[in-house]
């Protein structure tokens, strides 16, 4: 009878260990984040080496660079992973350096704010969005897909965002 409780406790740790949303890696490091939003692709890759391919979302107004706060654009450039959000409302998340200098000196001539929070985050719920492209500029993934990136990038990555 004690045996059976000690097997059963440990299946009960086992299982809620499963359940974690944060994961650890032990791969290769990602050196490099590349986005093609046309396609609705990103690459985690080691140097050249594709570590993995994820499909994604996008921000409601995907053509195009974001310039100002609401346009619903998901920036194109070169930028840094500088954050991580294990609480974000979207399971998990990663923060892209968006605005740089020039963003915000492009936004400040037009007297407009260039916005910022854009993140790489889990994806809600599918019956509670309504397109295809639902951020408001960021890039979505599945949330299981997320867990694995969170463990996997680390702050200071480049990401590099295609048209």
């Amino acid at each position: 009878m004690r045996n059976t409780r000690v097997v059963l406790a440990l299946c009960v740790l086992l299982a809620l260990g499963a359940c974690s949303k944060f994961r650890t890696y032990n791969g290769p490091e990602v050196t490099r984040i590349v986005v093609h939003k046309g396609e609705r692709k990103m690459y985690l890759l080691h140097y050249n080496s594709v570590l993995a391919a994820h499909d994604i979302d996008l921000g409601f107004a995907p053509a195009g660079h974001k310039q100002f706060e609401g346009d619903g654009k998901t920036p194109e450039g070169r930028y840094y992973i500088n954050r991580r959000n294990p609480d974000s409302k979207f399971h998990l998340s990663l923060g892209i350096s968006y605005p740089n200098v020039d963003d915000v000196a492009f936004a400040a001539k037009n007297g407009r704010s260039p916005g910022g929070d854009i993140f790489i985050h889990g994806e809600v719920n599918r019956d509670q969005r309504k397109n295809l492209d639902w951020t408001a500029g960021c890039i979505a993934v599945k949330k299981r897909e997320m867990e694995k990136i969170y463990a996997m990038v680390r702050d200071g990555t480049v990401i590099d965002i295609y048209p």
